[in-house]
């Protein structure tokens, strides 16, 4: 016996070496499938992860399986936008927020999608849903918010490190050559002057009342006080949310599925993921494969900050 797996574990390499067989130490990325979580009926409510923290960077790891989640979310509505069978959106969200721009390309698209399936879209916050969370939330018909979800923080952050007095207790010190003044505006190598902060605060008010025009288009019941309220960038329950007009009822994924079936006209409805091959997805509650918030926080390369990375525009809740 010994001696027939010798053999055939010669053969196997000697195919291997001549480029017969090819061997992938990492698992490959497959097309996305349709996998049925609940129901049995011919029209169908697509649920969608908006989940961990919202970049266009997937995990630096090669073993994870984690991935670009704007383009898996443009990957999930190339494809329902071909499935006439499709009848409603539930986004189910479980993020802190992310950057300013993958936060609203994702809600761009959401929105675009809406128009031309002129299909309802409801959206359901579970654990979470600040910040880049509730951009995305407020593309939806409906949001609905666990009861002891957490939302709202309705605002921009910038984070810059500087790194200028742990360099000089290492002996090391670092210049720039610049064409500019401003050339070098956000290094972690220098203090900030009071004009350049100036200027990052602008470009923060500007991301800012994109911010708001966003929340008051997709909320137009919400009182323009109530906006101003929470402009501020506080978080809030799910019962504070109802208060205040940001989400329309507190609920559970039950209450999502319901409410897309009752905005489409549906009696009955069958609930559908998209997931790669070889993902176990058994019921409503079955996650999204993804990173921890910590592993995706590192995606983000915050902590690079302090290597002379570029500052980062976030519509996140990083207390």
């Amino acid at each position: 016996m010994s001696t027939r797996l010798g053999i055939a574990a010669t053969a196997l390499l000697a195919l291997v070496t001549a480029g017969c067989i090819s061997i992938s130490l990492f698992p490959q990325v497959m097309p996305l499938r349709e996998k049925t979580v609940q129901g049995t009926a011919a029209d169908k409510i697509l649920m969608m992860d908006i989940s961990g923290v919202i970049s266009e960077k997937g995990s630096s790891n090669p073993l994870s399986e984690s991935e670009d989640l704007v383009a898996r979310i443009k990957e999930e509505l190339t494809l329902a936008a071909e499935d006439s069978h499709i009848k409603a959106l539930l986004l189910r969200i479980n993020s802190p927020g992310g950057t300013v721009t993958a936060s609203d390309v994702i809600h761009h698209e959401i929105s675009e999608f809406k128009t031309k399936r002129k299909i309802p879209v409801v959206a359901t916050i579970m654990d979470i849903g600040a910040s880049g969370g509730y951009y995305i939330a407020v593309a939806a018909d409906q949001i609905i918010a666990h009861p002891t979800s957490v939302t709202g923080s309705v605002g921009v952050i910038m984070l810059r490190v500087n790194a200028e007095g742990l360099l000089q207790k290492i002996g090391v010190e670092a210049g720039a050559i610049k064409s500019g003044a401003k050339k070098d505006i956000g290094s972690p190598f220098r203090p900030m002057s009071e004009d350049e902060r100036a200027i990052f605060q602008s470009m923060i008010n500007g991301f800012q009342s994109r911010f708001l025009e966003v929340v008051t288009k997709g909320r137009k019941a919400l009182p323009a006080d109530q906006l101003k309220l929470i402009a501020d960038g506080r978080v809030l329950t799910g019962p504070q949310a109802v208060q205040l007009g940001l989400v329309d009822q507190v609920g559970y994924l039950d209450d999502g599925i319901a409410a897309a079936k009752q905005l489409a006209g549906l009696a009955d409805a069958r609930v559908v993921m998209y997931v790669r091959p070889g993902t176990y997805k058994n019921n409503i509650y079955s996650q999204a494969p993804g990173t921890s918030t910590l592993e995706a926080l590192a995606n983000l390369d915050i902590m690079g900050l302090v290597r002379g990375g570029t500052p980062q525009f976030l519509y996140l809740w990083i207390p």
